[in-house]
């Protein structure tokens, strides 16, 4: 299938392609919304018209405000503060790194560690479009850092095919929305590849990792978060860190882990998050969340970046309510730990569960519908889902889209005052 903005090399070329696709999204929206403005206004519907314009709506549509520096300016305006944690002590010397860095640093430890251990996918042995195997192919060659086709079903099927012969495969899809054409290899090859012999052979040794989430300016094919249609297949672990530190023992323990894991790496946080990170390879369990803070009123629960909204959240429901809210970082989406969300909501009677990705069939109606099997009895409101909206993900409208934190804020209060 062909991808015009991933299709021109070099680099600067592709760049130019992006921002002209970006452009060229952006006017399309514009010329859609200032043609249905017209057609409002021709159509006689003057009521309507005199409220979009006294919003300021059909003047934003009409004359865009801000270019040049000032568009660039709020582009990088994001919806939510990265709140590092504290630096971990345990694991010996510790280095600033961002999240790209963290990735980096895993890579290499890994490639250090296991001589069998391989790096593939679009651009990688340049370092990746985000630069998480930058200079990986200098320092191990280039049989074990190289390039592929721009197949995904091929970087995939190649990587299954690798991690058979009982080598550690780690493939890279450029982007989480380009996952799709390799939807048949994860979900019918690598997640069935040992139930199919009796455990003769697997692929466990296989890890996808890849860029996932909004980033403030991604529009339809690079702000996805496919998550969920992953959770619906048993054989595989999907996992979702949500700062440098959890990035690096996180994904070091997908590429040892014996199962074909999925690595989802919000790529909003590759350089907006920054934190004290070890040298020396460590491991954060898979299948287990992390109570980041305990609370007596509402549980909080997300993954990936919108941990660090739901954590604002909670400090504005402390100061302008009064309420005590539990925050739990899911971490892994599949197996997901069950029991620490419902120890943490049969203390706190209340639910909210917050994700990117559209409210239907998204993972937040699993969890939900479990913790209602378990702990019916103990709720004191209906559970809250606050996600992203069903429809495509959109680029001007990208910040009305996402689940930012005044609409986790009106939905816990409207819990707490059900």
């Amino acid at each position: 299938m062909w991808k015009p903005s991933r299709v021109l090399r070099p680099p600067h070329r592709q760049q130019a392609a992006a921002s002209l696709e970006r452009n060229s999204a952006g006017m399309a929206a514009v010329a859609s919304a200032a043609g249905w403005l017209f057609r409002l206004r021709a159509a006689g519907a003057q009521g309507h018209w005199r409220r979009l314009c006294g919003a300021g709506l059909a003047r934003g549509f009409l004359h865009p405000a801000a270019t040049g520096e000032d568009a660039a300016q709020r582009r990088q305006v994001a919806h939510f503060t990265f709140q590092p944690d504290p630096e971990p002590r345990e694991y010996g010397q510790t280095q600033k790194m961002n999240l790209f860095q963290s990735i980096t640093s895993a890579l290499d430890n890994s490639l250090a560690k296991d001589p069998t251990a391989v790096i593939f996918g679009e651009d990688v042995a340049f370092g990746g479009v985000f630069r998480c195997t930058v200079g990986l192919r200098d320092k191990y060659g280039k049989d074990r850092v190289f390039n592929t086709p721009l197949c995904e079903q091929g970087i995939v099927g190649f990587g299954i095919g690798i991690a058979v012969t009982g080598a550690t495969a780690i493939a890279e899809i450029q982007f989480a929305d380009y996952i799709f054409p390799a939807f048949d290899q994860i979900v019918n090859e690598a997640a069935k590849y040992r139930y199919r012999s009796g455990d003769l052979f697997n692929c466990g040794s296989l890890t996808i990792r890849s860029p996932w989430g909004c980033v403030g300016h991604g529009a339809l094919y690079h702000s996805q978060s496919p998550e969920a249609f992953f959770a619906h297949c048993p054989g595989i672990k999907v996992v979702i860190p949500r700062s440098p530190f959890q990035a690096k023992g996180l994904l070091l323990s997908c590429i040892e882990d014996k199962n074909p894991c999925i690595f989802f790496e919000p790529k909003i946080l590759y350089r907006a998050a920054v934190e004290q990170v070890p040298v020396e390879p460590y491991n954060i369990p898979l299948s287990q969340a992390e109570v980041i803070q305990e609370g007596s009123d509402v549980t909080l629960v997300a993954w990936g970046t919108q941990v660090h909204v739901i954590r604002e959240v909670a400090s504005m429901a402390k100061e302008k309510l009064g309420v005590s809210c539990e925050i739990i970082d899911l971490r892994t989406i599949i197996p997901w730990d069950v029991d620490t969300v419902c120890k943490s909501v049969i203390k706190t009677g209340r639910l909210l569960i917050s994700h990117e990705a559209p409210l239907t069939g998204g993972f937040a109606s699993e969890i939900s519908s479990t913790i209602q099997e378990e702990c019916f009895l103990n709720l004191e409101a209906p559970i809250s889902r606050v996600c992203g909206y069903d429809t495509p993900f959109p680029h001007i409208f990208e910040p009305f889209y996402i689940p930012d934190k005044w609409k986790c804020y009106d939905a816990l209060r409207k819990m707490i005052n059900y």
